[in-house]
């Protein structure tokens, strides 16, 4: 269930597209990464850190997808963190009453239909603006915010351990996916983010995608360059031969393509 890609960083990947949980082991009980999918996950998940003697003693959720702001009651009610604007826009989605119904209506379309605990979904404590590293007693894990993807989106990077959780980017199936509420910010936004990344590339051992296979240091610098490369030809509205797009697709991803194609269409309108 949860395999260690680091002293004292474990990551669990569920069967439903390749999501990734991330738990960092502290002093006195774990910090948990965007716990998922389904139910079971989370209940096997919570099982395991009991048997480790490894309580949850705190959350974080890298954007307000909400594939990444799931809990399950088992896992206990630790404070489950995210950035300001993270925190500001699940509040601004929890206050449309059929917010739930309509995730549950998505997921009818999937193979997880009717697995998908909802009852705590985005329950998350936003960190003061501009905070830099997750309040909690284990390994400093430093917050690198940024717009690149969804609101308040932030990337992980746990300096002891040299593992960066990446969020929704840096992924080995899925193309960037960006935040078009703006399309005249969007591409701009993405490459910032991918400039914060690269800044630590240098001391990033491993890295782990919201969605995708874990990479190692040699990784790192080969996945921002595509995916600023894939974003680069965006801004342009150029057909980019990416490997996660197209024929060449992992089996099973050919959905991506269709992912491309509307953003495409909505960046160059």
């Amino acid at each position: 269930m949860l395999r260690q890609v680091a002293e004292g960083v474990l990551v669990h990947e569920s069967e439903f597209v390749q999501t990734n949980t991330v738990v960092v082991q502290g002093r006195a009980g774990v910090l948990l990464v965007d716990p998922g999918i389904t139910g079971d996950e989370m209940v096997a998940i919570a099982d395991d850190l009991g048997k480790a003697g490894q309580p949850v003693v705190a959350g974080f959720s890298t954007h307000p997808d909400w594939d990444h702001v799931l809990w399950h009651a088992q896992l206990g009610d630790a404070p489950r963190y995210g950035t300001a604007r993270c925190a500001a826009h699940m509040r601004e989605v929890l206050s449309d009453a059929e917010a739930k119904a309509r995730i549950a209506a998505h997921l009818l379309e999937t193979e997880i239909a009717g697995q998908v605990p909802l009852e705590l979904l985005g329950l998350i404590t936003g960190l003061p603006a501009g905070t830099a590293r997750i309040p909690w007693d284990g390994p400093q894990v430093r917050i690198i915010e940024h717009q690149a993807h969804a609101p308040g989106h932030a990337a992980l990077f746990i300096e002891e351990r040299g593992v960066l959780v990446a969020g929704d980017m840096l992924s080995d199936v899925l193309v960037p996916m960006l935040d078009v509420g703006d399309p005249a910010t969007a591409i701009e936004e993405y490459l910032t983010a991918l400039q914060l990344l690269e800044d630590v590339a240098g001391d990033v051992d491993v890295i782990v995608p919201g969605h995708g296979s874990v990479g190692g240091s040699d990784q790192m610098r080969a996945r921002i360059e595509r995916d600023r490369a894939y974003v680069l030809a965006l801004r342009h509205g150029q057909v980019h031969a990416d490997p996660r797009v197209g024929p060449s697709a992992k089996p099973g991803w050919e959905w991506v393509s269709d992912i491309h194609e509307a953003q495409l269409r909505r960046l160059n309108h």
